[in-house]
């Protein structure tokens, strides 16, 4: 069992900047979160906070229902994987992975049981006797996966594991990790700038902005729900579209001066009664535009990707408000094309607060 609680969490350092605002969070036994935001959003932090590796400033800590906010790094059985691999390149891979073991003078019997244990989970046992030099990024990053396994932690940790590995390497890494999950079916906090590894990785995701934290939930949740429009544009690739709109009557004007009107449903009607004549920000997700009598944009450029497309352009032509559509199949549009575009679903946001309109 591996129950973690982080109770109204705050970094702040001694020039008195604060890294991170009243952070909570309950993670269950087994489940895997991934905290994910931009850059300096605090993230790091609060896992190094976790891991014991920065003090915490206000709040408590709980480990299994244990206060361990004072308790040392090295006691608080947790295993924490670097992007940078932190492999020690005059021992053998096997060395390696046996190194913390070998510190805590464990039986070698006992050691080399969960040595060949952790090679034979991560497809290694081949590479044991090599140097780290001799390996790629992805087999570095397996073997710094290996080390924590092999001490059985109650959390594993990760540090932005994959920030060091090229593109396929990434997402063979991630699928791994996934797997890894799965078989230990260990409690794991998981740090990324890249919202592709939250989605596809998390059971829940912590996304977070200036230390404060945005929105929990699945993935499906921040993508299909954003609570506002800092996790509807970081959330989803290509990023939502954003536009101002202005309520009229029964339609949203995206274009005021033009007057590009997008009607709305009786729903979305009700949830804006209290918006007449006023500016909100209407959130429309690249893949749900398709083609058809709506409004008219011009083709700026095309990004042919297989199964899909992503055209770019202006509504009402050069100068307009940039528009981004996800497409199905190989679509030919050329520059200064001209298409009409409807909207399939729409996401609304107060234009004062940017939260959701619910």
């Amino acid at each position: 069992m591996a129950e973690l609680s982080l109770q109204h969490i705050d970094k702040i350092y001694d020039n008195n900047v604060q890294a991170v605002f009243d952070f909570n969070l309950d993670v269950k036994d087994g489940e895997l979160i991934v905290l994910v935001g931009p850059s300096g959003c605090g993230k790091s932090t609060t896992l190094r906070m976790v891991a014991g590796l920065e003090d915490i400033s206000k709040g408590r800590l709980y480990l299994d229902g244990k206060d361990i906010t004072q308790t040392p790094a090295k006691d608080r059985d947790m295993a924490m994987v670097f992007q940078n691999y932190a492999l020690y390149g005059h021992m053998t891979i096997y060395e390696n992975m046996a190194f913390s073991l070998t510190l805590r003078k464990e039986n070698p019997n006992v050691i080399h049981k969960k040595v060949l244990a952790a090679a034979e989970i991560l497809g290694l046992t081949s590479q044991l006797n090599k140097k780290p030099d001799q390996l790629s990024g992805g087999q570095r990053q397996r073997v710094a996966m290996g080390r924590s396994i092999v001490r059985n932690p109650k959390v594993f940790l990760f540090d932005e594991p994959l920030s060091n590995l090229d593109a396929k390497l990434r997402g063979a890494t991630r699928r791994e990790i996934l797997l890894l999950h799965k078989r230990l079916k260990a409690t794991m906090l998981y740090v990324t700038h890249d919202q592709t590894e939250a989605l596809t990785l998390a059971d829940r995701i912590v996304c977070m902005s200036m230390g404060h934290v945005q929105q929990v939930g699945t993935p499906l949740e921040l993508y299909d729900s954003p609570n506002n429009v800092f996790v509807a544009s970081f959330i989803g690739l290509p990023p939502m579209n954003l536009f101002d709109a202005k309520v009229d009557g029964d339609d949203l004007l995206i274009q005021q001066g033009q007057g590009y009107r997008v009607p709305l449903t009786a729903q979305e009607k009700q949830m804006l009664a209290a918006y007449q004549g006023k500016e909100i920000i209407l959130g429309v997700r690249p893949e749900d535009i398709g083609e058809g009598a709506g409004f008219p944009v011009v083709v700026s450029n095309n990004e042919n990707l297989g199964m899909n497309t992503l055209v770019y352009g202006n509504i009402g032509g050069p100068g307009g408000v940039k528009i981004c559509a996800k497409l199905k199949g190989w679509i030919g549009h050329q520059h200064g094309d001209n298409v009409q575009f409807t909207i399939k679903r729409k996401h609304l946001f107060d234009k004062e607060t940017t939260n959701a309109i619910r």
